[in-house]
């Protein structure tokens, strides 16, 4: 079994409403090692976290940040919540959403954001599009990046290996699975070309001592202190 990081997936949000202070605060007070959160924006180009494209029926990208409930808070809010903690900034960026961005902006302004602080060395940014962390590692080598993908399957034409090494050469440092796509294959594939495997959302206490046996680097959970006792006792 390796030692891997315990990531508050959206905060602690089995104990709190998910992606808010609290759920932050109470994460860090559980011990994670880091705090997953999502990025989003508003109708006037306000950079906030919430997961989904809506709120009671109204895409945010409809809404103005003066108009969102109290609980949701901006990206450089949840931020300083998250102090003591690394933090994993989700870019949600989906074709099939009412705020997709072709244009990438959001990557453009996240990346103005971090740099604009004192703690950019812990953040790790992701993304389930591929173009939008790519966007980040241009427009910032130095901060560290994971691809998010749903299934353990390559593209096609593709070996395993050869699709962590295509992630790993556009300078991602790790591949973020879905908890049912992760083998010990899949682990070995992005071990060997440097990628880091960091899974979600895993909360059940056999599933995380299972997981860590197969040596992934990070477990991304809705119950951290359920994760960090299931794993090192």
């Amino acid at each position: 079994m390796t030692n891997p990081l315990i990531v508050a997936h959206r905060g602690a949000s089995k104990s709190e409403r998910e992606n808010t202070v609290d759920a932050f605060r109470v994460a860090k007070q559980m011990n994670a090692d880091m705090a997953e959160l999502d990025v989003r924006k508003t109708a006037d180009n306000v950079l906030i976290v919430h997961h989904d494209a809506h709120i009671e029926g109204v895409a945010l990208i409809d809404m103005r940040a003066d108009s969102l409930p109290d609980y949701v808070p901006s990206l450089a809010v949840a931020l300083d919540a998250c102090v003591g903690m690394d933090v994993n900034v989700e870019i949600k960026n989906d074709e099939r959403e009412p705020d997709y961005d072709r244009d990438q902006w959001v990557a453009e302004r996240v990346v103005a954001l971090l740099n604009s602080r004192s703690d950019h060395d812990r953040m790790l940014i992701s993304s389930f599009d591929r173009e939008t962390i790519n966007t980040v590692r241009r427009l910032d080598p130095t901060l560290r990046t994971g691809y998010l993908v749903v299934k353990s399957s390559p593209p096609a034409g593709q070996t395993l290996r050869e699709f962590f090494q295509s992630v790993a050469d556009e300078g991602h440092i790790a591949i973020h699975p879905h908890r049912k796509a992760v083998t010990a294959e899949l682990v070995e594939a992005a071990h060997a070309v440097g990628l880091a495997v960091n899974v979600w959302t895993v909360d059940r206490p056999d599933e995380l001592r299972s997981l860590a046996d197969l040596g992934v680097d990070a477990l991304i959970t809705n119950v951290p202190d359920v994760a960090r006792k299931a794993v090192f006792g």
